[in-house]
C-alpha cells in the first residue's frame, strides 16, 4: 500500500513539473525583426539604413551638409525659410537698391545710356545769373563729409589766381567758355581764375570731364538729361547756375548720392553719361 502511494505521488510531481515548463516557454518574448524587415527603418540613398524619425542631416544641391561643421537641422520648418544662392550668399531685400558707405540706400539708376550731344551755346555771360566771386582758399562746403576717389576732386580744391602766362605754363589745355576760362586738370574742369580780369564764372568748383566735351557741353548734357527725368525745366545753356545745381542735388538726393549740386562722376553714371 506504501508503494502505491509513492507511485501515485511521484507521478503527480512529474506533471506538475512539466506543467510549468510548457508556461515559461509560452512566456519567452518573440525574437527581434531585422533592420532590413523592420517598418521603421528607411534606406539611406547611400545604401544603409537610416532612420526616418529624429533628426535630420540637411544637405546642400552639392551633397554638403548645410550649416558648419555639419550640424542637424532641429524641427520642422515654420512660416518663410532662409533661401540661400549659389555660393552661400543670402538673397532677399530690395531689388535695384544698395547701400552707401554712408549708411543710405542708393537706388540703382534704370536709365538708359545716354548720347552725348552737341549744343550752339553762347559764349557770352549770363545777366539772370550773378557771377561768383573769387575767395582764396575757400572751401567746398560739406566736401570732407564726401568719401571715395570719384570725390577727392571736392575735398582738395582750392580757388587761386594767376595770369594767363602762368596759367599756360602749368595746363595744356586752357579753353573759354561762357565768359570764362577754364583748365583741365587729371579728368576735371577748374576755373582759371586771374586768366582774364574781367573773366565770368556761374560757378566755382570742379566739373567731372564727360566724352572729351569742354565744360558747358557737359553741363548742357546733364542739363538736357534732367530735363527727360522732370528735374529741370529751364534752359539749356550750359551754365550750372543755380537752377541747374538745384535740379543736379534733387536727382543726387533722389538716387541716394552725395549732394554736391555740382557735376562728378557717380552722377554722370546714374544718368547713363559714362
Amino acid at each position: 500500500m506504501r508503494t502505491f502511494l509513492i507511485l501515485i505521488c511521484t507521478v503527480a510531481l512529474a506533471c506538475v513539473a512539466g506543467g510549468a515548463q510548457e508556461k515559461n516557454k509560452s512566456k519567452k518574448p518573440a525574437p527581434k525583426k531585422s533592420q532590413a524587415q523592420s517598418s521603421h527603418h528607411v534606406a539611406a540613398p547611400g545604401g544603409g539604413p537610416q532612420k526616418s524619425k529624429g533628426p535630420q542631416h540637411v544637405t546642400t544641391a552639392a551633397g554638403q551638409p548645410a550649416g558648419a561643421g555639419g550640424q542637424k537641422a532641429k524641427g520642422k520648418a515654420k512660416g518663410s525659410q532662409q533661401i540661400t544662392a549659389q555660393g552661400g550668399q543670402k538673397t532677399g531685400g530690395a531689388a535695384g537698391v544698395q547701400k552707401t558707405k554712408g549708411g543710405g540706400a542708393a537706388v540703382q539708376s534704370s536709365t538708359k545710356t545716354f548720347k552725348a550731344q552737341h549744343f550752339n551755346l553762347s559764349n557770352k555771360p549770363k545777366p539772370e545769373i550773378a557771377a561768383v566771386k573769387f575767395q582764396q582758399n575757400r572751401r567746398i562746403v560739406g566736401s570732407q563729409n564726401w568719401q571715395g576717389k570719384n570725390y577727392w576732386a571736392f575735398r582738395n580744391y582750392r580757388p587761386v589766381w594767376h595770369d594767363r602766362i602762368w596759367w599756360r605754363s602749368h595746363f595744356n589745355r586752357v579753353v573759354f567758355i561762357s565768359g570764362g576760362w577754364y583748365y583741365w586738370n587729371a579728368g576735371w574742369w577748374y576755373p582759371a581764375w586771374g586768366y582774364a580780369p574781367s573773366a565770368y564764372y556761374a560757378y566755382d568748383g570742379p566739373i567731372y570731364g564727360y566724352n572729351g566735351l569742354p565744360p558747358d557741353q557737359v553741363i548742357a548734357n546733364v542739363q538736357t538729361a534732367l530735363q527727360q527725368q522732370g528735374y529741370y525745366q529751364s534752359e539749356v545753356d550750359g551754365l550750372l547756375g543755380p537752377r541747374t545745381r538745384a535740379a543736379v542735388a534733387d536727382y543726387q538726393r533722389d538716387h541716394g548720392l552725395y549732394i554736391t549740386s555740382a557735376i562728378d562722376q557717380p552722377t554722370l553714371a546714374s544718368l547713363g553719361m559714362t
